[in-house]
């Protein structure tokens, strides 16, 4: 048996101590498996010491396989290292090492032993394209690791907070989550089923959450909420949209409102259709509301949050753009397209899409959480927003593809509807000038980097 060996080191900007108990925290899986992978975690037992367990279900295209590692090594502050039990290898040790570099820094080292399955053959047919993904991996885990500790550790002298989030299983709300847990946070999870430990049940359309159970939290999140993409806007399902947000947004806000020790900060999911379709004119977080279905129900969501900023809460109301994550949302729906040479820009291409990254928009909460001084309307957006055609062209750059393929605005119409019109036609350049006044640090602040890091093409 041919034995790899792969080893990867960065520089971290935090302590070995440190870095080791962002490892240790839950959450740390999830914030390191790549956007890109079909991964699912199944079954874990303890975190990284001696014996414990990961159990994790690994897709490609309609095949799966059954992945189980066992922590050993438990070294506090120094290492820890896992070896794979069942797995696609003949091999897997993975080594993760932290070593001093100057009092606030150190460096982390994660080697990896490897053998493929069936020998040579294997190293034959496929040995490159396994060592790429493994490269591709370990270079993306460096990034977030780096990125996220650096985040958190802006605010090291703060205390960990006692955070509420709803939406916790969404694309953003379940990384969020993670993010906020390995950064020492104690994260709590409004469900709509029977609650377990760490959870609080509410049903909003019943109108149902206990009032008790939300005294003493130092934050809520909300970002619970219909996904505006997932059908045709029939009348019934403009008002599924509507309800889920303004209806819910109201029912937290009221029950906040009555604490007797409510939470300091209130942030609260908006978006960017707020504006409305305003063509190039540049829009800061002053520019009045817009017309249409998006910008009446943002309107009405984000004033649903009046009576807990009447109460003293500090209300951040986040106009999210376009999320960027392989894992789902616009992004995930654009790649087969533009991967097997289909893309092309939607109508005229002049329309500005205002993206942000998901690291970006959590960092952006983690910010949010931790500056006093920002409130009210927030844009969520990257500092450089982007027409649709630039948006193709970019996407297809760093994927290596022809973008000739254009989807006329009557397409998009016929097979969208008013959905079409909304997120996909209409033009908002928005820019975050509250965040730029508040020293916020994009993580990807143009659209090549953003793209580049997600998808694995740095």
């Amino acid at each position: 048996m041919t034995t790899h060996r792969y080893v990867h080191r960065s520089q971290l900007p935090v302590s070995c101590q440190e870095a080791f108990a962002w490892h240790e925290r839950e959450g740390a899986f999830q914030r390191l498996v790549p956007p890109w992978e079909n991964v699912r975690l199944r079954y874990r037992s303890g975190s990284i010491a001696d014996g414990d367990e990961v159990h994790l279900v690994t897709r490609l295209g309609p095949l799966s396989a059954t992945w189980i590692a066992q922590h050993f090594d438990y070294q506090p502050g120094s290492q820890f290292s896992d070896r794979q039990l069942k797995g696609p290898f003949a091999c897997w040790v993975h080594r993760h090492g932290f070593t001093p570099s100057g009092e606030q820094a150190c460096v982390l080292e994660d080697r990896v032993d490897y053998a493929l399955p069936l020998g040579w053959l294997s190293q034959l047919a496929g040995g490159r394209l396994v060592r790429r993904r493994i490269e591709r991996m370990f270079a993306y885990r460096h990034r977030v690791t780096q990125a996220d500790l650096a985040s958190h550790h802006r605010f090291h002298d703060r205390p960990s907070m006692k955070i509420l989030i709803s939406g916790s299983s969404g694309l953003v709300g379940s990384q969020l989550a993670a993010f906020l847990s390995t950064g020492g946070h104690r994260v709590l999870r409004l469900v709509r089923r029977e609650p377990q430990a760490d959870e609080i049940r509410w049903d909003p359309a019943a109108g149902e959450l206990d009032a008790a159970s939300l005294e003493d939290l130092d934050a809520v999140i909300h970002l619970a909420g219909e996904n505006i993409a997932q059908r045709r806007w029939t009348s019934a399902q403009r008002q599924r949209i509507r309800d889920s947000r303004v209806a819910s947004t109201h029912l937290l806000s009221q029950t906040l409102a009555r604490l007797q020790r409510p939470p300091q900060t209130l942030i609260n999911a908006s978006a960017i259709g707020y504006y409305g379709n305003r063509g190039d004119q540049v829009l800061d977080e002053d520019a009045p509301a817009g017309n249409g279905f998006l910008a009446d129900v943002c309107r009405q969501w984000e004033a649903a949050t009046d009576p807990a900023q009447n109460a003293g809460v500090r209300v951040v109301k986040l106009r999210i753009g376009v999320v960027l994550t392989p894992s789902g949302g616009a992004l995930k729906q654009m790649l087969l397209p533009f991967r097997t040479g289909c893309g092309g820009r939607v109508g005229s291409g002049k329309q500005f899409w205002s993206w942000i990254s998901i690291d970006d928009l959590l960092g952006i909460v983690h910010h949010a959480l931790m500056t006093e001084g920002l409130c009210g309307p927030v844009n969520a957006v990257a500092p450089h927003p982007v027409t649709n055609a630039e948006f193709t062209k970019t996407l297809g750059h760093v994927l290596h593809r022809p973008t000739l393929l254009p989807l006329p605005r009557f397409a998009a119409r016929i097979a969208l509807g008013q959905m079409a019109d909304d997120l996909l036609l209409s033009s908002s350049r928005v820019v975050p000038q509250k965040l730029s006044d508040a020293n916020y640090d994009f993580r990807h602040p143009t659209l090549e980097r953003a793209l580049s890091h997600l998808l694995g093409r740095t």
